[in-house]
């Protein structure tokens, strides 16, 4: 019943925001009468700010029109490789003749993003950066509510077998970049096709602030998975997606749980940034106010994730730690992450990481003992929380440049 109460909640706040939307409008538009009245300003922050507050945030698009390449704007096209039911694999693709592009010689890279709440739309300043040096794809993981129960389940597993698919669609020379939640899956499904000695294996594999063993400098998140048994999250946080969506029926895990639990992480920080948004808005600091709502409408756009690919998840990274104790198998076959032998790998983590703790990372350097010395490289961004290691300045002036040098190592 909660989803439905959700919902319900979310139909009755609509008008009530589009009147909050309005009315700030009202009183801030120049051409408005009511704009020069005494403490407009204050008037329309606070309406905003209770739309901002109350809205439903859709899906962003990446919007990524252009990136500057020697000194010369190239646009982008973003064009869908692959289609499947929960999954599209989006090419960004450069808008340049066969010859011009053969030119730049540029490492195809596919960047597996999370599907733990947020969109994948949430590596966007990821996918700008990497632009600029690679042929860039990333996986766009549907939200759960909008595929049909028709399509049938996603298991953990589908996960690792979608991600093989692409590799090989992608590969022999594709360089893999997982970020967070799918490090664990990727090293997987590598480890799989080492395992069975596929010709398509990628180059490389990066590994980003992910929990390969979330018993190293365990997080709150890591706490949370451990002190619930297994049954709390089956009975707990596993719903039905009401009749208005196509996917009436699934059993999902809503993403406005996520978010709250996001918000619950740090409702203090929060708090104290919409009390900035507010301030920067009466004050007119156009500049200040519009970073806070790009930054809102990508944190406050969640997805829904298939139930029985949120549990399994759960307990086999979570609570039974299968991947570093060598006990997963995966449509019968033992994960053997020794097995890998070709793929040269590289783990970034953030110093100040309070999602993926540090070491859990690293953790996947201890398992791949076939992969020559040569081929391992481990770096830790200083200073650098979860989300800073694939976003922000420290991503595009450190971290990245740093992936690059790798790829190029290994290319």
């Amino acid at each position: 019943m909660l989803y439905q109460l959700h919902e319900m909640q979310r139909s009755f706040l609509t008008p009530l925001m589009q009147w909050a939307d309005a009315s700030s409008k009202l009183f801030s538009n120049p051409v408005s009468p009511f704009a020069h009245t005494p403490f407009s300003q204050r008037i329309a922050a606070g309406y905003e700010l209770m739309y901002r507050l109350g809205k439903d945030y859709e899906k962003p698009a990446f919007g990524i029109k252009t990136v500057s390449i020697k000194g010369k704007d190239v646009g982008i096209i973003e064009h869908t490789a692959v289609e499947k039911p929960f999954c599209k694999l989006l090419h960004f693709r450069k808008d340049l003749s066969d010859k011009a592009f053969a030119a730049l010689k540029q490492p195809t890279v596919l960047v597996v993003a999370p599907l733990s709440g947020h969109h994948a739309t949430l590596l966007r300043d990821t996918v700008r950066a990497l632009l600029v040096e690679h042929d860039v794809f990333i996986t766009d993981w549907t939200d759960a509510r909008m595929v049909p129960l028709s399509e049938g389940p996603f298991h953990l597993d589908d996960y690792i077998y979608y991600v093989q698919d692409f590799i090989r669609r992608l590969g022999p020379d594709v360089h893999v970049i997982s970020v967070c939640q799918p490090t664990v899956p990727v090293l997987a499904a590598i480890s799989l096709m080492a395992t069975n000695n596929d010709p398509k294996l990628p180059k490389t594999m990066t590994m980003m602030g992910g929990p390969i063993d979330p018993r190293k400098s365990p997080t709150s998140v890591n706490d949370l998975a451990v002190e619930k048994p297994f049954s709390w999250f089956e009975n707990t946080v596993i719903y039905s997606v009401p009749g208005n969506y196509p996917g009436f029926g699934r059993k999902v895990y809503p993403g406005f749980l996520q978010h709250a639990g996001f918000i619950a992480m740090n409702p203090g920080r929060h708090a104290q940034s919409h009390r900035e948004f507010y301030q920067h808005l009466v004050r007119g600091d156009d500049d200040s106010a519009e970073s806070h709502r790009q930054f809102y409408d990508e944190y406050n756009a969640v997805l829904d994730m298939p139930a029985e690919y949120y549990l399994e998840t759960i307990k086999t990274v979570f609570q039974d730690h299968a991947l570093p104790k060598g006990t997963w198998e995966v449509g019968g076959q033992l994960v053997r992450p020794q097995d890998i032998k070709t793929v040269a790998l590289f783990t970034v983590e953030g110093e100040l990481d309070d999602i993926s703790g540090l070491g859990q990372t690293r953790a996947a350097h201890d398992l791949c003992t076939g992969i020559p010395r040569d081929m391992h490289q481990e770096f830790v961004a200083p200073k650098c929380g979860h989300y800073g290691i694939f976003s922000g300045r420290r991503w595009r002036e450190i971290i990245c440049p740093k992936i690059g040098e790798f790829i190029r190592a290994h290319a």
